[in-house]
C-alpha cells in the first residue's frame, strides 16, 4: 500500500502475479541491473519477512534442475511462499544481530559459504530519523561483518579505538564465498558514506541503487557490492 492508504501499482502488480509484497520489485530490478544471483548459486537472505525476496531469489536460480539454495532469516517465523518458491528455500528464525558467524556458516551448501548475501533488515521505525537511520546503519553493518568478517576490521581502523587490541580472531572469516555479491539496504543518512568507503577496498565495485518500487517518503537506498576481493 502506499503511504496514503490506496493501493499502488506495485502493490497491485504484486499481487497480480503472485509475490507476498511489492518489495519484490526491488529485488527484481537489482537482480535485473546487476545480474547478481546465477543459476545454481546459493543465496542467503538476511531479515526475509515476509519472504517476497525469496521468491525472487529462488526465481533468478532458474529451474530446480538448476540447483542452488536460498536461506531466510528473520527474527519472525517466515513461512516459505507457495508461488515462485520450492525445495531450495528454506528459512529460519533468529536474530541476525547475536547469530554467530560459524552457525550461519553451517546453512550454507556443504557448508563453504554463500555466493550472493541479500540484507533488506530494517528496524521498527521510530519516526525519529536520526534514530531510525543508526539502527539502520548498526543492522548494515552487521550484514557486512557476517559477508566478510575480520576482513572488515582491518579494513577499518575507526572500529579499533586507540590503544585497544584487536579481539578478532585470525578464522573470524565471513560467509561470503570470493567473487561473491553483497546487497545492504540503509536508511540514508551521513553514516551511508561511512559504510560505502568501507565496502570500497574489500569489493572490486560498489554503487548505490534506489530501486523504482521505493515509496517516495522513504529514505531506503540499497549498496550493491560486486565481487568480493580474495582475502
Amino acid at each position: 500500500m502506499s503511504g496514503g492508504g490506496a493501493p499502488d501499482f506495485f502493490y497491485r502488480e504484486a499481487q497480480r502475479l503472485g509475490y507476498v509484497a511489492r518489495s519484490a520489485f526491488k529485488l527484481l530490478q537489482i537482480q535485473n541491473q546487476y545480474k547478481l544471483i546465477k543459476p545454481g548459486c546459493s543465496v542467503l537472505d538476511l531479515g526475509c519477512a515476509p519472504g517476497a525476496w525469496l521468491q525472487v531469489a529462488c526465481q533468478s536460480l532458474g529451474p530446480l534442475k538448476n540447483g542452488g539454495a536460498v536461506v531466510g532469516i528473520d527474527v519472525k517465523k517466515v513461512k516459505v511462499p507457495s508461488l515462485h518458491c520450492d525445495a531450495r528455500v528454506q528459512t529460519i528464525s533468529a536474530d541476525v544481530m547475536k547469530l554467530p558467524k560459524p552457525q550461519v556458516m553451517e546453512l550454507s551448501p556443504k557448508k563453504k559459504g554463500f555466493s550472493v548475501i541479500l540484507s533488506d533488515m530494517c528496524p521498527s521505525v521510530s519516526g525519529i530519523s536520526t534514530r531510525d537511520a543508526a539502527l539502520s546503519f548498526e543492522l548494515g553493518m552487521r550484514a557486512l561483518d557476517l559477508a566478510v568478517g575480520r576482513a572488515m576490521n582491518l579494513s577499518n581502523d575507526n572500529f579499533q579505538n586507540e590503544g585497544e587490541s584487536c579481539t578478532c580472531s585470525p578464522y573470524d572469516k565471513g560467509v561470503l564465498l570470493s567473487r561473491g555479491h553483497l546487497v545492504i539496504k540503509l536508511l540514508e543518512s551521513e553514516d551511508t558514506k561511512e559504510l560505502s568507503q568501507i565496502c570500497k577496498p574489500l569489493f572490486k565495485k560498489s554503487t548505490w541503487l534506489r530501486p523504482k518500487a521505493t515509496r517516495s517518503s522513504s529514505r531506503e537506498i540499497y549498496l550493491i557490492c560486486q565481487d568480493l576481493k580474495s582475502q
